[in-house]
């Protein structure tokens, strides 16, 4: 089975008719989210012998840069599913199976959803806000708020986590998978923004929401540390985030280009023929060429086991800042060589320009990501 067998042309231009609607109405991609189901695409990364595609990394990346052409919002937003898979799968490849069942729960259909960003947590993965108390039966009770919680009406589990201090010396992280219908999670109707809209991603305020010992998967240190659990979280989350942006930049250089062969110069003639338009549509694909290849580099390395050591954060942070960066640098020029009919409400890439700018909200952060780098090539700041 390939990409083009899950999406084919007809099921994109179907998405792509959608997409207009769902961000005008700051409605969920529901009939989307069907057509998906249907199609096979929730269970991408599940064996062929589970009921799933059996896709590699690789496959998976190439999946959601072809979606995000069409609904980059319905893109973004399965994409938290994914990235669960994508890190079943890597710990499958490096032979721990502690994770299987989400797998075959995508295959049943199942939703998986993040519930992992925090107002006011840089930290991210390494630390957290929310509170995880033990219960003394090996269940935990997390009390928190989680933003940007993609998939909101949809979701039927919710990875969270929170930070047990149960023992002050020695802190730890939890995390573990929330049904749906868990007392004590409460999800808002709050999403209401500039771009994304169809995503959903409302936030989730976790009140005593008590996990269950078998409804729990890892307990990691507070800080820093190479959990092959976390770096598969991280590892999945910037590529196939990195792939849905890059789908969006593609998308814009065919509008450029339709743009420019359908706009009129002065002359009489077409953009086609202007210099100034074949300079910018020119720019904006060879900035497209050079992420293609650092993305598929990443996504065979992590497939393949690379060992990149201590400079595989460098790396994944790299490509997402790179990516959403010339996703949205290039969105722009496209909207140059359109015009004005660019700038209408409706138009898609006055909408793609709105959804291109949400990369920049996505771990890791501009500064983050230059930190990192500045790190691995010229060693930590002094204490």
């Amino acid at each position: 089975m390939n990409v083009e067998n899950i999406l084919t042309p007809d099921l994109l231009e179907r998405l792509r008719g959608r997409a207009a609607g769902y961000d005008r109405d700051n409605s969920f991609f529901t009939e989307d989210l069907e057509d998906l189901r249907r199609a096979g695409y929730l269970s991408l990364f599940t064996p062929q012998e589970a009921g799933g595609a059996g896709f590699t990394i690789g496959q998976v990346v190439q999946s959601q840069r072809l979606l995000a052409t069409a609904a980059p919002a319905t893109a973004l937003a399965v994409n938290m599913h994914l990235v669960w898979c994508g890190v079943a799968h890597l710990l499958a490849l490096r032979g721990d199976d502690s994770l299987a069942f989400i797998l075959e729960d995508a295959a049943r259909g199942e939703l998986y959803a993040f519930g992992i960003s925090e107002p006011g947590n840089p930290a991210v993965l390494f630390d957290s806000k929310t509170a995880a108390v033990p219960q003394g039966d090996g269940s935990y009770a997390f009390t928190g708020t989680k933003i940007f919680t993609s998939l909101s009406p949809a979701w039927t589990r919710l990875g969270i986590f929170g930070r047990d201090d149960s023992v002050p010396q020695e802190p730890r992280l939890v995390f573990g998978f929330a049904p749906r219908g868990t007392e004590g999670i409460i999800v808002k109707d709050d999403w209401n923004t500039m771009g994304m809209r169809a995503s959903q991603s409302c936030t989730t305020v976790l009140d005593h929401a008590v996990l269950s010992k078998g409804q729990l998967v890892r307990s990691t240190p507070v800080g820093p540390h190479s959990d092959a659990f976390v770096f598969g979280i991280f590892a999945l989350f910037e590529t196939l985030l990195s792939a849905v942006y890059t789908g969006i930049g593609d998308r814009a250089v065919e509008l450029a280009v339709e743009a420019a062969q359908q706009r009129t110069t002065a002359g009489g003639g077409t953009g086609a023929h202007d210099p100034h338009t074949r300079w910018k549509v020119a720019d904006a694909a060879i900035r497209m060429d050079g992420i293609h290849p650092q993305l598929e580099t990443m996504a065979r390395d992590l497939e393949e086991g690379a060992d990149h050591g201590s400079l595989w954060f460098p790396k994944l942070s790299s490509l997402k800042y790179r990516a959403t960066e010339t996703a949205r640098l290039v969105v722009e020029t496209a909207v140059r060589v359109a015009g004005g009919r660019s700038y209408s409400r409706g138009a898609e890439l006055e909408r793609l320009y709105r959804d291109v700018l949400a990369g920049m909200f996505h771990p890791s952060s501009e500064d983050s990501v230059h930190a990192s780098v500045a790190n691995a090539w010229l060693g930590p700041l002094p204490d």
